[in-house]
C-alpha cells in the first residue's frame, strides 16, 4: 500500500508560494540517507503492510503493541516460550527413536503389499519395495527405559527429560508443503505460522527484540531450501512475522548505523517517521500503518539489543565447550547457544532449522554427519536451560516435517524415502511429562497404530501449554474462521502433560 503523505518544502524565490509535494513514505525513508532505510526494514521485518488485517480482529489486534489480545491467555500457562528445533529434511524415526525388531528380521525381504497398497509414496512409487532394517543399535536409557539409537549418544542423557512421541502423522509428503503444514497447520501458502499466531495472541514479551526469531544451519545430505514464508504472519498484522537472524556475520543486515550517524540522530529520524505515520493515520485509520510504526521502533531498538545479544564474551568457557559453539560460525551449536540467550531475553518463539536430513541415500554417512552436528548441542541446550531454572517454563520441540520409509531406497548407499503415516518427535520442559514414550507405529514402522498424534494435535497441545484454548483462537478471514489448528478436530494430548 503506497498512500502518499504531504511534505511541504520551500521552493526557490520567484517560483511561487509554498508548494505541496507528494512523497511516498518508502521513498522518503529510502532517500533520507540515515540509518535503517527501506532496504534494512525490508530485511528486518519483510512485511511492510502488504496484507490487510481482517476487520473482525482489527480493534483487538491493534489495541496494544506488546500485550496480546484482550482475555489472553485463557488460563494459567505452563510455558512462557517455545524453542522449536526443526530437523529439516525429515529425520528417520527408524534410526532415532523407534526400534523395530520385526523390521530387522525382514531386512531385504519384499515389503508386504498390505502395508503400502494405495498409500502415498514419494520417490519409491512404482518401484519394487524391499524392507530396510534398522541400521544402528538401540539401547534403553533412563528410569523408564526410553529406547534411543546409538546415533544419538547425547540424547541418551536426556531420557528422563524428553517425551518421545512415536505416532506422529502429517498430510504432505514433499518438503516445502510439509514444512508449510507443520508451520501453519495447512498446506495453503500465505497463512500465519506458529510463532506469528502465538505472538498475536499473547503479545511480544520482549521490549527490544522481535517476539519471533528464526535461525538456520546446514550440514548433511541435500539441504532443502527453507522459504521465508515459512515464518510469515500471513493475514495477521505484519509485526508478528518471524525475523530471520543470519548465523554468521551481522545477524541482521543494516542493523548498525552508518559511519558518522549517532544514535541520537537515528532516534530523531525514527521519531519523525513515526509522527508522519501517525499524522496520516488520523485520516485513514489503517492498521497497517500501526504495524509500520511498531516495525520502525523495533528496528531502532534492535540496533542496541542485537549486538549485545551476539556478543558472547560474557559466556564462560565451559558453557561454550558444552555446546561445542564457535561464535559466528553459523553452526547449529552456536544457534542453540543463541536460542538460550534469546530465551533469557523473553523472545517468545525461537525456531532453529538444521538443513541436511533428506537421506534418500548414504543414510549411515549422513546420519553420522547430522547427528554429529546436532546431538550434543541439543543436549547442551536442554541441560543449560535446566541448570538455569528455565526448562520448566520453556517448551522445547524436536522433529522434522515428516519421517522416512521402512523400505530401502538406494541412491549412494542405503537410504529411505519420505514418509507421513508414522514418525517420531519429542517434547520437553514447559509442562511436558519427561521420561515417557507416547504412541506407537506398527511392527514395520509404517503406520501410526496407537495413540495417533496429528500435527494439529501437536499445535493444540503447544497452545494449551502457553495458556491458549485452540478452539477459541481464530480470526475471520475471507468469510472463514481460521486458526492454527484449522477447522478439523484437534485435541490436546493430555497424557503427555505433567
Amino acid at each position: 500500500m503506497k498512500e502518499p503523505i504531504d511534505i511541504f518544502t520551500r521552493v526557490p524565490s520567484g517560483a511561487g508560494e509554498q508548494q505541496a509535494i507528494q512523497v511516498n513514505r518508502r521513498t522518503f525513508l529510502a532517500r533520507s540517507g540515515v540509518g535503517l532505510g527501506s532496504t534494512a526494514l525490508a530485511s528486518l521485518l519483510a512485511r511492510d503492510g502488504n496484507a490487510e488485517l481482517p476487520r473482525a480482529s482489527a480493534a483487538a489486534g491493534d489495541a496494544v503493541q506488546h500485550g496480546g489480545l484482550p482475555g489472553f491467555p485463557h488460563f494459567a500457562p505452563r510455558a512462557k516460550r517455545v524453542i522449536f528445533l526443526c530437523m529439516a529434511g525429515g529425520p528417520t524415526h527408524l534410526e532415532t527413536f523407534d526400534y523395530k525388531p520385526v523390521l530387522a528380521k525382514m531386512d531385504g525381504q519384499p515389503m508386504p503389499d498390505s502395508f503400502t497398497k494405495g498409500q502415498p509414496i514419494a520417490q519409491l512409487q512404482g518401484q519394487e519395495l524391499k524392507c530396510l532394517g534398522p541400521m544402528t543399535k538401540f539401547r534403553k536409557y533412563g528410569e523408564n527405559g526410553q529406547e534411543i539409537s546409538d546415533f544419538l549418544p547425547w540424547h541418551s542423557k536426556l531420557a528422563d527429560d524428553i517425551c518421545i512421541i512415536r505416532s506422529m502423522v502429517t498430510e504432505q509428503i514433499n518438503h516445502d508443503p510439509a514444512h508449510t503444514f507443520m508451520n501453519t497447520g495447512t498446506a495453503t501458502s500465505g497463512r500465519p505460522s506458529m510463532g506469528a499466531w502465538i505472538n498475536y495472541g499473547l503479545g511480544n514479551a520482549s521490549e527490544n527484540l522481535p517476539g519471533f526469531i528464526v535461525m538456520t544451519s546446514v550440514g548433511g545430505r541435500n539441504p532443502q531450501p527453507i522459504a521465508s514464508r515459512q515464518w510469515s504472519a500471513g493475514f495477521l498484522p505484519g509485526r508478528f512475522q518471524g525475523v530471520e537472524f543470519s548465523s554468521s556475520g551481522d545477524p541482521v543486515h543494516y542493523v548498525r548505523n552508518p559511519a558518522g550517524v549517532s544514535r541520537g540522530q537515528q532516534r530523531e529520524l525514527v521519531t519523525a517517521i513515526e509522527r508522519l505515520n501517525r499524522h496520516r493515520n488520523q485520516d485513514v485509520a489503517n492498521p497497517d500503518i500501526d504495524t509500520r510504526i511498531a516495525s520502525y521502533e523495533m528496528a531502532f531498538q534492535m540496533q542496541t539489543s542485537v549486538p549485545e545479544l551476539m556478543d558472547v564474551s560474557d559466556e564462560p568457557a565451559d558453557v561454550l565447550e558444552m555446546y561445542g559453539a564457535q561464535p559466528g560460525d553459523g553452526s547449529f551449536a552456536s544457534n542453540c547457544l543463541l536460542a538460550r540467550r534469546l530465551a533469557e531475553r523473553d523472545v517468545r518463539f525461537i525456531h532453529l532449522y538444521h538443513r541436511g536430513w533428506d537421506h534418500h541415500g548414504g543414510l549411515l554417512k549422513y546420519m553420522d554427519t547430522c547427528c554429529g552436528l546436532t546431538d550434543k548441542p541439543t543436549w547442551a541446550l536442554l541441560t543449560d536451560l535446566k541448570q538455569r531454572g528455565m526448562l520448566d517454563e520453556t517448551l522445547v520441540i524436536w522433529g522434522g516435517e515428516f519421517g522416512r520409509t521402512p523400505m530401502f531406497q538406494g541412491k549412494g548407499g542405503a537410504g529411505r524415502d519420505h514418509h507421513i503415516k508414522g514418525f517420531s518427535m519429542w517434547m520437553a520442559g514447559g509442562g511436558i511429562k519427561g521420561g515417557i514414550t507416547y504412541g506407537a507405529t506398527d511392527d514395520l514402522g509404517y503406520h501410526a497404530a496407537q495413540d495417533v498424534v496429528h500435527v494439529r494435535d501437536l499445535h493444540a497441545t503447544m497452545l494449551h501449554l502457553l495458556g491458549i484454548d485452540h478452539s477459541k483462537f481464530h480470526v475471520n478471514f475471507q468469510g472463514l474462521d481460521l486458526g492454527l489448528t484449522g477447522v478439523l478436530p484437534a485435541r490436546v494430548v493430555k497424557p503427555i502433560l505433567a
